[in-house]
């Protein structure tokens, strides 16, 4: 009877931990996309003053751009190295970036927005 339940017991094991496996394959990827993320947002941060005040002078002409789009950019600057150190700090847990778009390079044309955390 014993022998029985032990038995039981390691197949109900196996099925419980057998869909982590199955997701664990992707850990690593997905772990590695957030840290390298957290570095590059930490780092060019400060890109984001021209990014902005170009996008603000594009939008709204260019004196609006050169002096509040300053501003925003430095906020953004802020922003993005905030969000990057945050990044670095916890990336073992992979969430998805919370600025948007992740990297300023990837539609250097788009003014930045952030987003909430969503696991992968």
């Amino acid at each position: 009877m014993a022998k029985s339940i032990k038995s039981i017991l390691v197949i109900f094991a196996l099925f419980f931990f057998l869909p982590n496996m199955a997701m664990a394959t992707d850990y690593p990827i997905k772990v590695g996309e957030k840290l390298a993320n957290g570095v590059a947002n930490a780092v060019t941060g400060v890109v984001e003053i021209p990014k902005t005040m170009m996008v603000t002078g594009r939008n709204k002409g260019a004196t609006y751009g050169m002096t509040a789009g300053f501003f925003i950019g430095l906020v953004h600057t802020i922003g993005r190295s905030l969000s990057g150190a945050l990044d670095i700090a916890t990336f073992l847990v992979p969430t998805t970036p919370i600025v948007n778009p992740a990297y300023i390079w990837d539609d250097f044309n788009r003014e930045t927005t952030y987003t909430a955390w969503r696991m992968r």
